[in-house]
């Protein structure tokens, strides 16, 4: 057998180490929330809101039900971070908005983040560049591997779901 490894072993190798990492940065975040004494989704939640921004799309951004939404805007509120206000342009809308309380917490997870992470430690600015420009052709993979299995095309050329083969 060659001392070679296999595209397949390479392949196992990245799942793992991705795996690995993703469960790292999850603990990490875990932690910070502990920190910060929010919980997880707040944390979340405050990493996504930038000014004025509608509950719906505040889920839409976060992969959530709306009714969890409900739930992080009362976690928020009760925290003093956020407060939900009609839409100027339709009233059954409600934004969220962040407080200057929500705002200093926000900066405050923000300048963590942005040291903290395995990247920013890790990697030079050209290898942080190449890394998000890996990690976004992988991310237009999968979109684009969805795309076609919604027509039912080839994905990376295997037949998708209804293509006869």
């Amino acid at each position: 057998m060659s001392s070679e490894r296999t595209a397949d072993a390479i392949d196992q190798d990245i799942f793992d180490a991705l795996t690995g990492l993703i469960a790292q940065l999850l603990h990490h975040g875990e932690q910070l929330a502990e920190r910060f004494d929010v919980p997880m989704s707040c944390v979340k939640a405050l990493h996504r809101l930038d000014g004025t921004v509608t509950m719906k799309d505040l889920g839409t951004q976060l992969h959530c039900d709306p009714s969890f939404v409900t739930t992080i805007a009362d976690a928020l509120e009760s925290r003093g971070l956020a407060t939900r206000q009609p839409n100027e342009l339709d009233r059954r809308i409600k934004n969220l908005v962040l407080t200057a309380r929500g705002l200093e917490l926000k900066a405050a997870l923000e300048r963590e983040i942005a040291t903290q992470m395995p990247w920013a430690r890790a990697l030079d600015r050209p290898e942080r560049e190449q890394l998000l420009g890996l990690i976004r052709k992988m991310s237009g993979a999968i979109t684009a591997g969805r795309q076609a299995e919604r027509r039912g095309g080839e994905v990376n050329g295997h037949p998708g779901p209804s293509t006869p083969t």
